[in-house]
């Protein structure tokens, strides 16, 4: 090593601010490297095959979803793993979440992933166990949420949200379907709207 670069790595490793604006530099270049060109394959960026939109039911139960909490316990992504295939089903794949705003992959499972859930029970099934999850899993320790059988919905901010996800996202909503969004969700329970929601989850993959 040259007396040149010994004096190099000297500044810069007896100097602290240097160092770390050389690392951030680094990892910025790598993820740059590792990130970028995702962007640009098209199994990134074009929806599976037999992906579909949400309803308007089923948009307003994610919100709702989302509100709950429930995304917080619940992962929305299954690794490509023998144990994680067999529990759960089919790995995710990127094109099942392009229309997904924000998306709900997560990491922590204090309760199973959803990736698949949609179909493995009854809509009663998911009633009782939002009402109170005991009933069916003596060992849970998810938290019971009754009030949504009591709250119901309006509408009045669904046919924005469907606008904003088509203008904004791409996502492929007809006129009639934005139209009718209000009409489509107006009277229901927030219970029929999760459970609406929670049964889709995984539709683009059976």
């Amino acid at each position: 090593m040259s007396k040149n670069s010994k004096n190099f790595h000297e500044l810069i490793e007896k100097n602290v601010g240097l160092l770390a604006i050389l690392i951030v530099i680094a990892i910025s270049f790598g993820a740059l490297v590792e990130i970028a060109p995702l962007m640009f394959q098209k199994q990134t960026n074009e929806p599976v095959e037999n992906l579909r939109p949400y309803t308007a039911l089923e948009m307003e139960g994610r919100d709702i979803y989302i509100r709950e909490g429930c995304n917080v316990c619940h992962s929305q992504m299954i690794r490509p793993f023998r144990s994680e295939t067999e529990r759960y089903g089919h790995y995710s794949v990127a094109g099942e979440h392009v229309w997904e705003h924000p998306f709900l992959w997560g990491s922590k499972r204090t309760g199973p992933d959803l990736a698949r859930v949609g179909g493995r029970y009854s809509d009663e099934w998911h009633r009782v166990h939002l009402i109170d999850p005991r009933e069916l899993v003596p060992e849970s320790n998810m938290p019971g949420f009754p009030w949504l059988e009591t709250n119901i919905l309006d509408g009045k901010h669904t046919q924005k949200k469907l606008e904003i996800f088509r203008n904004q996202f791409g996502v492929p909503y007809t006129d009639e379907q934005i139209a009718n969004a209000q009409q489509d969700v107006k009277g229901k329970s927030e219970m029929d709207a999760i459970i609406a929601y929670l049964q889709s989850l995984g539709h683009a993959m059976k």
